[in-house]
């Protein structure tokens, strides 16, 4: 597995959901199982069914986090010095040529993005668009709707 980019906040996140899975979540549903296997005949047990389905997703995300905690590269925005180039966990402010709509948008992984936050992937088409490029420089995104450019209005670290 190659090495995933993670933030500070999103290394954080992961150790969090690791720690509420095997705490509360793997207890709880090994409680349900106990619990269904005390009603009898579990052929047809719908409740011990549910319980066990439940295990096995938890058993494997609690896999999926660990993987991605041993291989992650946690990358401080405040400590770059990328001499004003947008990188990974970098914040853009944008101005979208067209409409002249302004945004702006942090670079994070894959499991920290959420566009209601502002917060992209960088495998996006945007994020993937604008890495390298500084303020003052146009990125021309292929979205849905059609292409769309991007002045890059500032680019901060923090």
């Amino acid at each position: 597995m190659a090495t995933i980019p993670l933030t500070k906040r999103g290394a954080e996140l992961l150790k969090e959901e690791l720690h509420r899975l095997k705490t509360v979540e793997r207890p709880a549903v090994i409680q349900a199982i106990a619990e269904a296997r005390a009603q009898g005949d579990l052929s047809e047990n719908a409740e011990y069914d549910a319980a066990k389905d439940k295990q096995g997703f938890i058993e494997g995300r609690i896999l999926e986090v660990e993987a991605k905690l041993s291989v992650g590269q946690v990358i401080d925005p405040a400590s770059l010095n990328a001499g004003g180039k947008v990188v990974f966990g970098a914040t853009v402010d944008l101005e979208e040529e067209e409409s002249g709509d302004a945004v702006t948008y942090q670079i994070v992984g894959e499991d920290e993005a959420d566009i209601k936050f502002g917060r992209i992937s960088v495998g996006s088409p945007i994020a993937r668009a604008l890495i390298g490029k500084e303020a003052g420089d146009v990125a021309t995104v292929n979205a849905p709707g059609g292409l769309k450019n991007y002045e890059i209005i500032e680019v901060r670290y923090c």
